[in-house]
This record gives C-alpha cells, structure tokens and sequence, in this order.
C-alpha cells in the first residue's frame, strides 16, 4: 500500500524530524511512504477571522492539488472521529480488501485545514482531545502508522 502524507509546512524542530525520520525508516519494510511538503503562507499576529479563513483556503487549494483521485483521504482535525491504534489497523486493512492501495493522509498548518479540505476527504479523524503543533501531530501520525501495520502484521510491539 501507498501511504501519502500531505502536509502544511516541513519540520522545524530537530527532534521531531529525527522521529519523522525514524518512524519514516521503520514504515519502509512495510508500505512505500511519501511525505509530500506544501508550502505554509506567511502568518502574522492578530489576523482577522476573514485573514485566516483566507490562508486557509489558500493552503487548501495547494492541499486539494495534491491528493490523489484514487487514494483513500483521511484529513486530521481535532473535531473529526477518534480511533483507537487496532481501529486504525481494521481500517487500513478493510480499505485494503476493498481495493484501495493508496491512502492519503492530510495535516493542516497551524491554522488548521479548510473545510474545503475536510469536505474533500472520506474521513476526518482526530488524534485526541487535546491540541498539537502540526509537526507533533506528523510525529504522532506517522508512529500511528507504523503501529497499524505492526498490528496488521501480528508483530510485537510495546504498548
């Protein structure tokens, strides 16, 4: 299975890019990943709801030019469904019987995403009640991931 991350920005902090890097490494034995890197717009403080509605949008255009027509879409938003690390294991194997062999996953900038965006996807998930940074949230993703297809392959791995 394709395994797409879409998302806002690339990595700043060095700690996060080095478990990026490794949960990217460990991903390698068991899916092709690609992480494709959109260009965030430029903030400024005290934006105006109407000024952040607008980047958003603009970054969801970049977002919509990206995802496959093909791939199963999953964008991440605090509001969206939670899933427990088996139910994203179940998911990834019912999409796979069902004949997806690619699947999208989008993360929005520190703005968020667009509703655009999350009107454009087949499901929206939430990582947890609580708020990240997108790059933590790219981190926790990709050790999501990683979790799945180790579940998915009925490997141990530490809980």
């Amino acid at each position: 299975m394709q395994v797409n991350l879409i998302t806002i920005g690339s990595l700043k902090a060095d700690y996060i890019q080095r478990g990026s890097d490794e949960f990217s490494k460990r991903l390698s034995r068991y899916t092709d990943l690609e992480i494709i890197e959109i260009k965030a717009e430029k903030l400024r403080s005290n934006l105006s709801d109407a000024e952040k509605d607008k980047i958003k949008k603009q970054e969801a255009e970049r977002i919509l030019k990206k995802m496959s027509n093909t791939a199963y879409s999953i964008a991440l938003d605090y509001q969206g469904k939670h899933m427990t690390s088996k139910g994203l294991a179940k998911s990834i194997n019912n999409l796979q019987l069902q004949g997806y062999s690619e699947l999208d996953f989008i993360i929005g900038g520190t703005l968020g995403l667009h509703s655009q965006v999350k009107d454009a996807a087949d499901h929206v998930l939430s990582l947890s009640n609580m708020t990240f940074t997108h790059e933590m949230a790219r981190l926790i993703l990709l050790e999501q991931i990683y979790r799945a297809f180790k579940i998915l392959n009925g490997e141990e791995y530490h809980r």
